[in-house]
């Protein structure tokens, strides 16, 4: 009796806090938005470009205009970066709010990316030739690394894992791997390349970048999508999950795993940009619900288009000088966290 009474109590309440529609039509409306605000995007610059421009450096390709090689060479994958990272950092937080059932769970608050950025640093500094593949693999390992210290140490405190827990050995990891890059870069005099790596941006993308990063990124959106019903479950409660069959350790292994690959390849492209998977899963769940078969398809759409939008104000603001992704973000982000952190508290 106790497993069908747990049945209908959560295909209610996932019944009655998703809307479909608005989900539909988020999906529609930004897979239209997405498109033309990249077009956009890539009209800007030091020099701007015209519209139609874009439209035949994509689809009529001249080698012998010089702003083609710029949009195809330069603007274009940049745009594309931007897209791709926007979905693996909204992606990336919505899965650990899940999972965790911590609404201020995000790669960047829980050591994630500060440990994907140290490991960056180490390999500037001993591996300074080592292909744009390696780097990948080093920022898996070093978000692993993160993870598992965080959740250590979260551990071990009298009472175990709770969110501002989580959140306060996150952000002594964080303070602390940071300093430990920074006294890297300091030894070793590379400051000004690990410097891009904190500031956030995606300037340097290429398409070598894309290539490499593209079908890991693809692999881990999909089993996102796949591990969604999940994780909606396990959002639920832990007792919940398990008494509807569901393996805890199971969902919450692979989800991680697809977490580390999402964070890991972000920031090995644009480095540690924060608050983007604190923002768009909060802004998404209060759009579609709770179910998370609909908040990654869009969270990862709401995540590209505020990356794509952040890096064009980031070359708006100060032209031709650009202000880095990461600052803007952080500047909703900031206030936002700080708002979800004094609810969480009233909630305690």
């Amino acid at each position: 009796m106790e497993p069908n009474a747990i049945t209908t109590t959560t295909l209610t309440t996932t019944k009655i806090r998703t809307r479909p529609w608005t989900a539909s039509l988020i999906l529609i409306g930004g897979l239209i938005a997405l498109p033309l605000g990249m077009a956009i995007s890539i009209c800007f610059g030091a020099a701007n470009i015209e519209l139609a421009t874009v439209w035949n450096a994509i689809f009529h390709f001249d080698p012998n205009v010089s702003q083609h090689h710029v949009i195809q060479d330069v603007r274009l994958p940049r745009i594309l970066g931007a897209a791709m990272i926007g979905a693996c950092f909204a992606v990336a937080g919505a899965m650990m709010q899940g999972m965790t059932r911590n609404p201020l769970a995000d790669s960047g608050l829980l050591g994630l990316n500060a440990g994907a950025a140290f490991m960056l640093a180490i390999c500037f500094a001993f591996l300074p030739n080592l292909p744009y593949m390696y780097l990948i693999l080093f920022s898996f390992i070093g978000a692993g690394i993160a993870v598992g210290i965080v959740y250590g140490i979260g551990s071990l405190a009298k009472g175990g894992l709770t969110p501002v827990r989580l959140i306060l050995a996150g952000s002594a990891l964080t303070a602390l791997l940071s300093a430990a890059s920074e006294g890297i870069a300091l030894q070793f005099g590379i400051g000004q390349d690990l410097a891009f790596w904190y500031a956030g941006g995606v300037s340097g993308t290429d398409w070598n970048h894309l290539k490499i990063m593209f079908p890991w990124v693809c692999a881990a959106l999909i089993g996102a999508i796949m591990l969604s019903r999940s994780i909606t479950i396990l959002s639920l409660g832990e007792d919940v999950a398990k008494g509807l069959g569901h393996h805890v350790r199971t969902i919450r292994a692979a989800g991680m795993l697809i977490v580390l690959i999402l964070a890991g390849a972000a920031v090995s492209v644009v480095g540690a940009v924060g608050f983007v998977g604190l923002i768009v899963p909060h802004l998404t769940r209060y759009l579609v619900g709770v179910d998370y078969r609909w908040i990654i398809p869009c969270s990862a759409v709401l995540g590209s288009l505020l990356v794509v939008f952040a890096d064009l104000a980031a070359r708006m603001i100060h032209p031709p000088h650009e202000t880095p992704v990461g600052a803007l973000i952080a500047l909703i982000g900031v206030p936002f966290f700080l708002y979800l952190a004094r609810k969480e508290r009233r909630g305690m």
